[in-house]
């Protein structure tokens, strides 16, 4: 793992890192027992019944995905993003 870390460029190294700290700032948003839940969601797949399917949204909204994105995009673009994109990335 380390020799394909060396052999990595540093930019393309630094982007993987800020966007794993990006995903974990939004996961620490859900608790022990949600995280474990949306683990054994996401393991079952497309084959979720209605109500696992329910569920996966509503633990998966608790993550903000509209605000990840957008920080994701901020992070990573040349120019800053307009704020009204912002959504609640703006907290």
């Amino acid at each position: 793992m380390f020799r394909t870390v060396k052999r990595m460029p540093f930019l393309k190294l630094y982007a993987v890192a800020k966007l794993a700290l990006l995903a974990r700032r939004h996961l620490r948003r859900l608790d022990a027992g949600d995280g474990r839940r949306l683990v054994e969601l996401i393991r079952r797949g497309p084959g979720m019944s209605r109500s696992e399917r329910d569920e996966f949204r509503r633990l998966a909204g608790k993550l903000e995905p509209r605000a990840f994105a957008y920080r994701t995009a901020d992070a990573f673009s040349p120019v800053p993003l307009p704020r009204r994109l912002a959504g609640d990335a703006r907290r």
